[in-house]
């Protein structure tokens, strides 16, 4: 068993596409692999929501049903989990959610456990994502973008998970398909800045040899606490 906690520096850079790509990688690989997407805010109903891509890279039906089995907390509005619950009078309980976490990392095989948001996002009146990350005390990807603005929204990201004492098993750098700045060069620049830290730059086909690779790379050295190996896409 290896359990990752997939987290990013912000919404909406492709932390779900990163995670069920590793999850079709371990499986096209011969192994067992769980994902999971504790909470979930701007859910409509399973066809296309973020535990949907999940499932299908576990080759598993999607449904309501199978939906609540990985994605327990959903909320409709899509804001922070505190406000998202707020918005229907509800509550995120932090125990709970860490309790449900917990468990998923002892599924069998490779787990990935996908947050939600960024790496300080408000869960509760007084929890973050850093919080659940540091209380689970799991290795964490960090998915980045390669937007214009990126590098300080990174480079901030880092030095938090750092501060707080959260092991970083690598940096993944998502092609954002912008066109602003070239893939590469906001990867580069972040190997100067982090270069005690694995840098793995992903392709926007999950399908590609690159992406294969940089799965490789990513998942390599997970739960051994080994340091990750660069690899650039």
């Amino acid at each position: 068993m290896a359990a990752i906690f997939v987290t990013g520096i912000g919404t909406g850079i492709g932390k779900t596409f990163v995670t069920a790509g590793l999850l079709r990688h371990v499986r096209e690989q011969g192994g067992e692999a769980g994902g999971f997407k504790p909470l979930v805010s701007g859910y409509e109903s399973a066809p296309g929501s973020d535990p949907a891509f999940l499932l299908e890279a576990m080759g598993r039906s999607v449904s309501e049903e199978a939906v609540a089995t990985i994605a327990p907390f959903r909320f409709k509005a899509a804001l922070s989990p505190d406000m998202a619950a707020r918005a229907e009078g509800r509550e995120i309980a932090f125990e709970a959610l860490v309790a449900f976490c917990r468990r998923a990392a002892f599924s069998p095989g490779t787990v990935l456990i996908e947050g939600v948001g960024g790496v300080m996002v408000p869960l509760d009146a007084t929890h973050t994502t850093l919080d659940l990350m540091t209380v689970l005390d799991l290795p964490v990807v960090l998915v980045a973008g390669s937007y214009l603005g990126s590098l300080s929204h990174t480079l901030t990201a880092v030095a938090v998970l750092k501060h707080a004492g959260v092991r970083v098993l690598s940096l993944v750098v998502n092609d954002s398909g912008t066109g602003e700045v070239p893939l590469s060069h906001t990867a580069g620049t972040l190997r100067r800045f982090l270069p005690d830290l694995a840098v793995v730059t992903v392709p926007r086909n999950p399908r590609s040899l690159d992406f294969a690779r940089a799965a490789t790379a990513i998942l390599r050295d997970a739960g051994t606490g080994a340091p990750g190996h660069e690899i650039a896409g």
